[in-house]
């Protein structure tokens, strides 16, 4: 396997320890996170002054001569698989994907091929990203097995880098629709009851909570007001359907990016999603105040009606602010129409 080093000096006011001070001066191009950093101190490959350092905390001084010397990145041991890509866009540096429901992102036990990373490998190729020193494309954020729509992958390391910085500070622009069991509404007063809920100008609801998981369900997500981790969501109404309203066609926001924190936040609402096995229930709609197919699709609607409309962030290597959209999939649109349907 091949090595590669990189060169550098400390800048003036360096921190006092030495991972520290690499992760500030470290050559952005190098792409190299405090994690790769932390592990190549431990395996001895960063070199002070011609002296190797294998203590992440010795202290460092302004102008110390720096060689990093990495490995080249190694092989993956997922296969690549052709399976067909929905491309939204593509350059040297990222992919946008158009995800379908139904596909999981990244192998795991239980799923070990057919996912969005076998057929990225396929398609790029020896183009890939080597962050953590694998081979690999450089998934940065992610979707549920049965959401579908729009996320961006790295190609490159340096991509890979600029992007997880972005969702980490909570800068990327992500919309979703999805379609849920009655109308949050800031007429209703049940919703001015809950925890965590409040309304902004325009009609949104905010929900801001404390997600962390379940206690006795380790799949699930669970709602908490002390502990866990952060998480804000924005619900705005775009369509009511019903007579009285039943259900909506919801837009939902992040201000954070959490697991499932869409699901869990509108299931501790009371509006759960529309086909969720897992926060939304299978909840009748009332006969009178829907159609009888509308009644039916819901009822049998195969999974949670959320898709990843939008997506904008800044280009981690053009510095050009992007946005992408997909449109709704078939199977959201037709569920929509059908609960248009007049009630009888």
């Amino acid at each position: 396997m091949g090595t590669r080093q990189i060169r550098f000096s400390i800048a003036a006011d360096p921190p006092p320890r030495l991972d520290k001070a690499l992760s500030r001066d470290v050559p952005a191009a190098a792409a190299l996170s405090r994690t790769r950093l932390a592990r190549l101190i431990a395996e001895g490959a960063v070199s002070v002054d011609g002296v190797a350092l294998t203590d992440a905390k010795a202290r460092i001084q302004e102008g110390a001569e720096v060689v990093l010397t990495v490995q080249a990145a190694e092989e993956s041991h997922i296969g690549p698989e052709a399976i067909a890509l929905d491309i939204v866009h593509e350059d040297d540096d990222l992919v946008v994907i158009n995800k379908p429901a139904g596909m999981v992102v990244h192998p795991a036990p239980g799923t070990p091929s057919g996912t969005l990373v076998n057929a990225l490998l396929h398609h790029c190729g020896d183009d890939l990203s080597g962050v953590g020193g694998v081979k690999r494309p450089g998934i940065v954020h992610r979707i549920d097995k049965d959401t579908s729509g729009l996320l961006v992958v790295a190609k490159s390391d340096v991509a890979h880098h600029g992007l997880a910085a972005q969702f980490e500070a909570h800068s990327v622009e992500r919309y979703y629709r999805a379609l849920c069991h009655g109308v949050p509404d800031a007429n209703d007063p049940r919703l001015r009851g809950i925890r965590g809920a409040a309304f902004e100008p325009g009609n949104i609801l905010r929900l801001t909570t404390q997600l962390a998981r379940h206690r006795t369900d380790r799949q699930k997500q669970a709602v908490l007001f002390q502990g866990g981790r952060h998480a804000v969501t924005r619900v705005r109404i775009v369509e009511a359907f019903g007579t009285p309203s039943v259900a909506a066609l919801v837009e939902c926001w992040l201000e954070t990016g959490r697991t499932h924190q869409i699901r869990v936040h509108m299931a501790h609402a009371g509006h759960g999603l529309i086909g969720d096995p897992v926060y939304g229930g299978r909840r009748k709609l009332p006969a009178r105040a829907i159609s009888g197919a509308g009644a039916d699709a819901v009822r049998t609607f195969p999974r949670q009606a959320l898709h990843a409309a939008v997506l904008g962030f800044v280009h981690p290597v053009t510095g050009e602010s992007v946005r992408f959209e997909a449109g709704m999939p078939d199977d959201m649109e037709t569920l929509i129409e059908t609960l248009r349907l007049p009630p009888g």
